[in-house]
C-alpha cells in the first residue's frame, strides 16, 4: 500500500501535458479576443484606463484576503495558529491548483493537503471545505432570488432570462441533495442496498470513517458561534460582490455598456459552464460564455476587449500570484517526504 508521502509526491508529479493544456489556456483569451473582435479589441485593451486597471486589482487583493480571513473562521483555531499571512498563503496556493487543473480539481486536494501539513487531517478539511463551499451556495442562491424578483417586477429587459431561472433551480437542487446527503449520512452508510462488491471491505470501511469524520468537522465548524457564521457570510458577500464586479469594471474600461447585474449573471453562467471544459480554469468555454453573453448589449469589438481584461484580471493574475507560494510549499513537503 502507498505511504501519504508517496501519494504527496504522485500530487505534485509534473508532466509536460500540464505544461501544454497551462499554455493553451493562458493563449486561449488573447486568442479568442483577436477572432472575435479583430484588431480593433486589441486596440481598445491598449487604450483601457489605467484607473480602472488599479481598480480591478485592487479589487482582486482584497478579494484574496477576504477569503484568507473567512478560512481562519472556518478553522477557528484547530489548524494551530494561523495568521492572515499564513492563511493568505494558503489562498494563493489554493487558487493557483484551481486555476491550473481541468474542472478546478487541484484546489479542493491542494488546500486538505495544506491543512493536513498543519495536523488537521484531510477528513476534517473536507468538511470545512464543505462550509466553504455552503457559504457560497447560499450567497447565490440568495442572489438569483432577488435577481429573479427583480426581473419580474421591473422592466429589465436582459437577454436570456430563463436561464437565471433555470440556474436558480440548478443551485437550490444542489444544496437540497448535499444536505440531505450529510444530514442522513449515517442511515445511508447503513443501508444494505448500497452494499456492492466494490471497493473492497477494507476501502469500504476506509471511506465510511472519512466521510463520518467529514459530517462531525461540519457539525463542529456549524456549531461555531453565530456571530462567526454571520461574519462567515459577510465575507463571502463581499468577495462575490467585489470578484464579479471585475467584469462591469472591463465593459467600462472599453466603453461599453451594460447593466452590473447582468454582467454578475453572466460570470455565474459563463463560470458555471466552463465546469464543463477540459482546458484549465475552464479556458475557453468561460470567454465564449461570457462573450456570448455580452453580444446583445455591445459591438463584437467592445465584447472580446471586455472578456480580455476580465481573464487577465480573474484567471492570469490568479495563476502569477499563486504559483510562487505553489512552487514553495511543493518544494518543501516534497523535501520532508523520504526519496524511498
Amino acid at each position: 500500500m502507498l505511504s501519504p508521502n508517496t501519494d504527496n509526491r504522485r500530487l505534485f508529479k509534473w508532466r509536460p501535458v500540464h505544461g501544454v493544456m497551462i499554455a493553451i489556456a493562458l493563449m486561449a483569451p488573447l486568442l479568442l479576443t483577436a477572432w472575435l473582435g479583430g484588431a480593433e479589441a486589441l486596440q481598445r485593451v491598449k487604450h483601457f484606463p489605467l484607473s480602472l486597471l488599479v481598480l480591478m486589482l485592487a479589487l482582486a487583493f482584497t478579494c484574496w484576503n477576504l477569503n484568507a480571513a473567512r478560512l481562519r473562521l472556518m478553522l477557528g483555531g484547530r489548524a494551530g495558529p494561523l495568521g492572515q499571512r499564513g492563511a493568505l498563503g494558503i489562498e494563493l496556493a489554493s487558487k493557483f491548483a484551481l486555476c491550473a487543473t481541468p474542472g478546478g480539481s487541484g484546489g479542493p486536494a491542494t488546500l486538505l493537503l495544506l491543512l493536513a501539513q498543519r495536523g488537521f487531517p484531510a477528513a476534517k478539511g473536507a468538511g470545512v471545505f464543505l462550509v466553504d463551499q455552503g457559504c457560497d451556495l447560499l450567497f447565490f442562491i440568495a442572489m438569483l432570488s432577488g435577481l429573479v424578483l427583480f426581473s419580474l417586477v421591473s422592466d429589465t429587459q436582459w437577454p436570456h432570462q430563463a436561464l437565471v431561472q433555470w440556474a436558480l433551480v440548478g443551485l437550490a437542487l444542489v444544496a437540497a441533495l448535499v444536505s440531505i446527503v450529510m444530514g442522513f449520512l449515517p442511515r445511508l452508510l447503513r443501508s444494505r442496498s448500497l452494499k456492492a462488491p466494490w471497493p473492497s471491505r477494507y476501502r469500504r470501511r476506509w471511506l465510511v470513517r472519512r466521510l463520518l469524520r467529514c459530517r462531525y468537522a461540519l457539525k463542529i465548524t456549524l456549531s461555531l458561534p453565530r456571530t462567526t457564521l454571520l461574519a462567515m457570510m459577510l465575507l463571502t458577500t463581499a468577495h462575490w460582490l467585489m470578484r464579479y464586479s471585475l467584469l462591469y469594471l472591463a465593459v467600462l474600461g472599453v466603453g461599453g455598456h451594460a447593466d452590473w447585474m447582468w454582467t454578475f449573471l453572466t460570470q455565474m453562467l459563463a463560470m458555471a459552464a466552463s465546469q464543463f471544459s477540459f482546458l484549465p480554469g475552464g479556458a475557453g468555454a468561460a470567454e465564449v460564455g461570457v462573450g456570448g453573453l455580452l453580444l446583445p448589449l455591445m459591438e463584437r469589438d467592445q465584447a472580446a476587449a471586455a472578456v480580455l481584461v476580465w481573464r487577465l484580471v480573474s484567471y492570469h493574475l490568479y495563476l502569477a500570484a499563486g504559483a510562487p507560494l505553489f512552487i514553495l510549499y511543493s518544494y518543501r513537503l516534497l523535501r520532508r517526504s523520504p526519496t524511498a
